[in-house]
């Protein structure tokens, strides 16, 4: 037993015992500018696409730019929280902050859209890790009736980068250029500085004592779980509402898909050490927090997209414009993230968070289909705090109640697989609202125009009908129309965003159900907390 213990004793200079309150917020700074940094990567780039794809001559590579990204981060989700159980937090989690900067670098210098499409896809393997790590890295450190107060600050780094994203991404690309540089390439080398100063504050406080364990790492499992999310993806995000999803090449690549994921499941039962131990299906919380992370996942993004979309279409705002109309919903999330994670390290209870959560969000979210041409943003900002304190109330809490329910050893794939299931439920919601979004405003024009033609055929006077195709593709054309044509095409999109919304609010209704089966275990105290983290790391070496 000496002999375990000799060897999981941490080296010099690591922490041999809970950290302080000072010691966890300087971590937390690096950890929380990482993940700032992935965060703000999946909202930056939509208001300054329409400027790289006029500069590369890409606009049928559109739609590539963010996908490329979204593909390499969800697939690479669960692989680093198994990696880092195997090789340790630290050089992990800087491993994923230099390839993040690596593809910043050079998303930011491409000189034609491939070469930007395959930059996005290395910039999103860093930020898999960025984004799965973190909640891990806090699951080591802070037990989870501390955990609390500490992850409540993550929820608040999502509502700033919900808004800091568009606004930043609506300024870059207001401006030709900015010390030379074309202005949309600073979306991507804005990251640099930030991703230093993680590195330095990762590489002088980060001290996590590694686990030596024997491992044996399940490649041909992480090829498949890659292939099978890739696939599934492209057929949801790329195919189905690009080519319709009844075409024989969304049905193929979608079959092949579900292939590889019964091929995957299959592996995991027979590899030694699993990407995805399915055992963790057992564990009533594991299950149930991964389908209600894959619901938020697709209700936060259904209203982030959605949303700036609506201020920029229907209401005529700038991108930057259109940003800083965002800031209810960011106030909305950080406030309930920091609320509720206090109020979780006070009393140690977390189920009714996620309850309230998922029901504030999805009343935020019929609120939200109510919006019109007249709707004013008063009325707009209180519906964007209920739908933002929503999200606070419950993305955080169902991590703190996972991570309280597996063993120590876990941790890391558990953590990571929620933050999977959360990014894949994104990836299938914005794809599915998109989806709707594109039929709906088609048959609203053809059906508004017709009546219009009925009933007032004299404003149609001169008007070619073929422009109604180059609207729902280009809505700049919107402000060069006759006034009565202008405001039944925005009474068209106003009647798309009514359909939109209440298609979320019966996803997140779901959640809000599904929310009431979570088991409540009480919160492991710090001594637990690092018992249990001694007890792993004699396991594994012994």
């Amino acid at each position: 037993m000496a002999k375990s213990q000799d060897k999981s004793a941490p080296k010099s200079g690591e922490s041999s015992g809970p950290l302080t309150h000072k010691e966890i917020m300087i971590v937390l700074s690096g950890l929380m500018t990482g993940m700032l940094l992935a965060a703000l990567d999946q909202t930056i780039v939509s208001t300054a696409l329409k400027n790289i794809v006029e500069d590369f001559n890409g606009l049928n590579h559109y739609t590539w730019v963010v996908t490329a990204y979204l593909l390499t981060s969800t697939a690479s989700t669960p692989l680093y929280g198994k990696i880092s159980d195997l090789y340790g937090r630290r050089p992990v989690f800087q491993f994923a902050i230099i390839t993040f900067l690596i593809g910043s670098l050079l998303a930011g210098a491409s000189q034609n859209m491939t070469q930007l499409i395959f930059t996005r896809a290395l910039q999103g393997v860093g930020a898999g890790g960025l984004m799965a790590l973190t909640f891990v890295i806090i699951g080591d450190i802070v037990s989870p009736r501390e955990r609390g107060k500490y992850q409540g600050y993550f929820g608040a780094v999502w509502g700033l980068s919900s808004v800091a994203g568009p606004l930043l991404g609506g300024f870059f690309s207001d401006h030709a250029t900015i010390l030379g540089i074309t202005g949309w390439r600073w979306i991507f080398y804005i990251n640099i500085p930030f991703g230093i100063l993680a590195l330095i504050i990762t590489s002088a406080v980060l001290h996590i004592p590694k686990v030596k364990r024997e491992h044996k790492i399940d490649y041909l499992g992480a090829l498949i779980l890659v292939l099978a999310v890739t696939t599934v993806l492209l057929a949801t995000s790329v195919y189905g509402p690009e080519d319709g999803w009844t075409d024989s090449k969304t049905l193929t690549v979608f079959g092949s898909g579900i292939l590889l994921t019964l091929l995957f499941l299959w592996q995991e039962t027979r590899a030694k050490e699993p990407i995805l131990p399915l055992r963790l299906f057992k564990n009533h919380t594991f299950s149930l927090t991964s389908v209600l992370g894959f619901i938020i996942g697709a209700g936060m993004f259904g209203a982030i997209v959605m949303l700036p979309l609506y201020l920029q279409v229907v209401k005529g705002n700038s991108a930057t414009e259109a940003g800083l109309k965002l800031i209810p919903l960011m106030l909305g999330i950080v406030s309930m993230s920091i609320f509720s994670g206090k109020r979780i390290t006070t009393t140690g209870k977390y189920k009714i968070f996620p309850i309230a959560g998922a029901g504030i969000m999805t009343f935020g979210l019929i609120l939200m289909s109510t919006l019109n041409e007249t709707t004013s943003f008063g009325v707009l900002s209180i519906y964007a705090i209920l739908v933002g304190a929503g999200l606070g109330l419950s993305m955080q809490t169902i991590v703190i109640a996972l991570q309280n329910s597996v063993d120590f050893q876990d941790m890391g794939i558990a953590t990571s697989s929620n933050t999977f299931f959360r990014s894949l439920g994104g990836a299938f919601g914005t794809a599915i609202f998109g989806t709707i979004f594109s039929n709906r405003i088609a048959y609203y024009l053809q059906d508004n125009i017709a009546s219009l033609q009925s009933t007032d055929p004299q404003s149609l006077a001169g008007f070619d009908p073929a422009k109604l195709e180059q609207i729902t593709t280009n809505t700049s054309i919107i402000t060069t129309l006759p006034p009565t044509i202008r405001d039944t095409v925005l009474h068209s999109f106003a009647q798309t965003f009514h359909v939109v919304f209440l298609a979320a609010a019966p996803i997140t209704f779901i959640g809000f159900v599904l929310a009431f089966f979570l088991k409540e275990k009480p919160l492991q105290s710090s001594t637990a907390h690092h018992a249990a983290k001694a007890e792993a790391a004699g396991e594994a070496v012994g």
